[in-house]
């Protein structure tokens, strides 16, 4: 039996497409590997385009989300939160402990406290405050409390103030990139419309006349990013995802880490 069958990884991201973007070359990995994956969007993602409504893409978003999961044989939720007005609520922390406590992750993956965007600064601190809190039996009492925390790690970003990103782990997606590019051409209506959109890039046009030109546009506007990464905090390889070791988890020890990061 792969040793790794049993290894569960949650994600709390803010938007349908956050932990792909940010994580969906380990989660590519983590699948092979035979883990139970869960995805948390925190956000119904209706915000993000130039000309849909909000329910519109919301229910667009739901579908693209669920088709990206099921390529990777994860489970998958959407919160109702109107995206762009997350708040870390009490309310909203409770459902992270409860999501936490039912679902016993391994290793817990959310956005860094210091990001560009309010829903990825107050997803991280709804995680965050949730640490602890999912051992503590009066907290959210319907729900069995943890034994033990998970390790929790923030996915990477490039902002440096007021504390620039750490990064504890750095792995190798390179094998996996175009099977990342495929992930994330799930969700169309952020990598085909609103990115290149808000980004003031040209698009694909028309973006499903050519399946091969799409992804190889795609492609060309996805790895720049692991790139980058691979360039800051690499050690040699060509595309690499980063992750910083949360102090409010668990601390694993190098065996574990390594483990569950797959190196």
């Amino acid at each position: 039996m792969n040793p790794l069958s049993q290894t569960r990884v949650l994600v709390f991201g803010a938007h349908p497409d956050d932990a792909e973007f940010h994580a969906g070359g380990l989660l590519t990995l983590h699948a092979d590997a035979g883990s139970r994956i869960r995805i948390v969007s925190m956000t119904d993602g209706g915000a993000g385009h130039q000309s849909l409504d909000r329910v519109a893409l919301a229910a667009r978003r739901r579908q693209e989300a669920a088709k990206a999961a099921a390529s990777m044989g994860a489970e998958v939720t959407v919160w109702d939160t109107p995206d762009g007005e997350l708040m870390p609520t009490l309310l909203l922390r409770r459902k992270v402990i409860e999501e936490i406590r039912l679902f016993r992750p391994d290793l817990v993956l959310t956005h860094r406290i210091h990001d560009y965007h309010p829903d990825h600064r107050a997803t991280g601190e709804l995680v965050r405050d949730a640490c602890y809190m999912v051992r503590v039996p009066t907290i959210v009492p319907q729900v069995p409390a943890l034994r033990t925390d998970p390790v929790v790690a923030s996915m990477v970003d490039f902002f440096t103030r007021p504390q620039p990103f750490q990064a504890d782990v750095v792995i190798d997606i390179s094998d996996v990139l175009d099977r990342l590019v495929l992930l994330l051409d799930c969700h169309a209506s952020q990598v085909y419309e609103w990115l290149p959109h808000i980004e003031q890039i040209p698009a694909p046009v028309p973006p499903a006349a050519d399946t091969t030109a799409r992804l190889e546009w795609l492609k060309n506007f996805i790895r720049r990013r692991p790139r980058a990464v691979a360039k800051r905090w690499g050690t040699g390889e060509q595309y690499a995802e980063a992750f910083e070791i949360s102090e409010y988890g668990r601390r694993p020890t190098d065996t574990e880490r390594d483990a569950l990061f797959l190196k």
